[in-house]
């Protein structure tokens, strides 16, 4: 959690931009992601350095060489505006024709992921004086823990929907938040993102687990897991990609597999079956030519929509077994052509349809006010819808307005309650000494713990009048497998009984004489 003196930092870092003359939401977070970039670059020399000095040794693969020195955060940051930006700009002879953008395009495999996706990158800020504001305000910002610099990221990642542009590529981090909590990442998951964007999904998944399963990281098989194989995304957008990299290296995560390509595109068909969690919300309201589509998805539902083949894409590319949690438009969930029937079968009769929690319309606002819903499935390749669970979230925490304001209301551990509860043994959930929460099925006897609660899960989950219900599968099919909530929902009316017309009727014109009457008591006097 930052505070509100970094959040104001961050504020004047974007307010600088702007009054610069960058107003692209996207493209101040591309310049800002350069320059931290450029500071973790001179933060790793530093440390090589001091290891080579304390143990008097030279030093192994520097990122900077002597003579590229003055290419060094910690040496331009010294000096004149003008002569910074020259440094940027200009190429230097006594640095072969090198600029510092240059060498940050250049630096190969000591940048890390983040360097891979530097081609087409362009250096934009365009004055002396506003390179000199930023490169000031960025040297004092606390980038050494990774809580802190990872947060300051989210913070800034988070005024692309402040601004309402290009709102599509930010999630709302509590919604993600849920999903992953009710997903619960597993030691030897292969998470992937087939629409990464910031790669907000992949970092919760990574908070969720150093969290709650901190003592993995004791084990060297899982370390090395984490690093190298566990965080999987695919991101067609250059731009949005490099955000995605410099958002998981600084919350940790310093290898993620990143690929830059459209992950319906014939250009992946040949991801099969290579992830056990799947978290996403991908793109609506796309639509591509045939042509264009890898041809195993049309296989399941022949479609032209891009909500629907992205479903398909994630029953190719899971391994069986393996949970999804996504985020889709409220159309796919009832829509009547074949494509969509299609897609709703297969994921109730072929698979394990687990939950529908359908979000109210304003979760996504200021930028869009599109009503979605969050499918929960396991896939099987054998079935296995017994039950589906529908839960009606009416709030989630925040006004359904176009501020977002945060309120009291919210809907988000109740639902979490509910799926541990469904998905579990347990009924009720203990407070621990250490603060965190068990769910049990019962009060363990001489353990120590207090505070005992039963959960909100003392639930009928018959009930079709309640926020959440299950819904057998053989309903489903009689409905043409129609998962929209208010197929199933039941409304409760209050009955209101009037008074006969007539009686109306005549008190209307008891009021009528007695208005008459009173006008004409104001007329005499």
């Amino acid at each position: 959690m930052i505070t509100g003196e970094l959040k104001s930092s961050i504020d004047k870092i974007w307010n600088d931009f702007w009054t610069g003359g960058i107003s692209n939401p996207l493209t101040v977070i591309e310049q800002f992601t350069y320059l931290i970039f450029l500071k973790r670059l001179d933060d790793i020399q530093l440390t090589k350095e001091k290891e080579a000095n304390l143990l008097g040794i030279p030093m192994e693969k520097p990122v900077y060489t002597p003579e590229q020195a003055p290419l060094r955060w910690s040496n331009f940051k010294q000096k004149d505006p003008q002569t910074m930006f020259d440094l940027f700009k200009v190429p230097q002879r006594d640095l072969n024709d090198l600029t510092v953008f240059d060498f940050m395009k250049n630096v190969g495999e000591q940048g890390g992921v983040f360097a891979e996706y530097m081609q087409g990158a362009t250096f934009m800020i365009g004055t002396p004086k506003l390179l000199d504001k930023v490169v000031q305000q960025i040297d004092k910002l606390p980038l050494e823990e990774r809580d802190t610099k990872g947060d300051l990221y989210e913070y800034m990642l988070s005024k692309i929907a402040e601004a309402g542009t290009n709102g599509q590529f930010r999630t709302p981090r509590h919604i993600i938040n849920m999903m992953v909590e009710m997903t619960q990442p597993k030691k030897d998951d292969t998470i992937h993102d087939p629409s990464c964007g910031t790669a907000g999904f992949l970092v919760s998944a990574g908070e969720y687990i150093n969290k709650n399963h901190y003592d993995w990281f004791q084990e060297a098989d899982f370390r090395e897991h984490y690093n190298t194989k566990m965080f999987n995304g695919t991101e067609f957008d250059s731009t949005m990609l490099r955000i995605a990299a410099m958002n998981l290296q600084l919350h940790g995560i310093e290898n993620p597999n990143l690929v830059g390509k459209d992950s319906l595109s014939k250009d992946n068909g040949g991801v099969n079956e290579d992830f056990s969690l799947i978290l996403a919300n991908p793109p609506f309201k796309g639509s591509l030519d045939y042509e264009d589509v890898e041809s195993s998805l049309l296989k399941i539902t022949k479609t032209k929509k891009t909500e629907l083949l992205f479903l398909s894409l994630m029953l190719r590319i899971m391994k069986t077994g393996g949970r999804a949690a996504v985020i889709i438009p409220d159309g796919v969930l009832f829509g009547s052509s074949t494509a969509h029937k299609a897609i709703r079968k297969e994921l109730v009769q072929n698979q394990q349809l687990q939950a529908v929690v359908s979000m109210p319309s304003g979760v996504f606002k200021p930028y869009a006010g599109v009503s979605t819903a969050i499918l929960f499935f396991t896939k099987t390749n054998s079935g296995g819808t017994d039950n589906v669970w529908f839960y009606d979230m009416k709030a989630d925490g925040y006004s359904l307005d176009d501020k977002r304001n945060e309120i009291k209301d919210n809907n988000i551990p109740q639902i979490i309650d509910h799926w541990k509860y469904l998905n579990s043994d347990f009924w009720g959930k203990m407070h621990t000494p250490d603060g965190s929460i068990k769910y049990v099925k019962d009060m363990p006897e001489n353990l120590g713990y207090n505070d005992f609660e039963a959960t909100t899960c003392e639930h009928n989950y018959n009930d079709r009048t309640s926020q959440s219900f299950l819904v057998p599968v053989a309903d489903i099919k009689a409905n043409d497998w129609d998962l929209s909530i208010n197929r199933y929902k039941e409304i409760v009316y209050e009955e209101v009984e009037y008074d006969a017309p007539q009686l109306i009727i005549n008190k209307i014109k008891e009021l009528d004489n007695e208005r008459l009457s009173l006008m004409a008591k104001f007329e005499k006097l």
